[in-house]
């Protein structure tokens, strides 16, 4: 389905990708500074709601990462939950299906 050609930008797997078999990836996503973003995404729940705790997840992991770089962590989650209600309610772009 896709270029199998890694890609130099690519993150490192985390450590739970090592070292437990059960591990599966849920979702990746790459961007482009400025740009667009693409999504690819393993429905991988029974419960579609599953997919607010993890983006709920996601949210926290990035305020611990600019934490890391100084920032307030609540700043920041208070900034992302804006523009996540912003982008909600008016969406900038329509996702498109990558798959087809």
């Amino acid at each position: 389905m896709f270029n199998k050609k890694l890609n130099q930008n690519a993150l490192e797997l985390p450590p739970i990708a090592q070292t437990d078999p059960k591990a599966i990836e849920v979702l990746r996503v790459w961007a482009v500074p400025d740009g667009p973003n693409q999504v690819i995404l393993r429905t991988t729940w029974e419960e579609s709601g599953a997919w607010g705790l993890l983006l709920v997840d996601v949210a926290r992991h990035a305020a611990n990462a600019y934490a890391r770089e100084g920032l307030d962590p609540n700043v920041v989650l208070a900034r992302i939950r804006e523009l996540f209600d912003v982008e909600w309610n008016n969406p900038t772009d329509t996702p498109q299906d990558i798959t087809e």
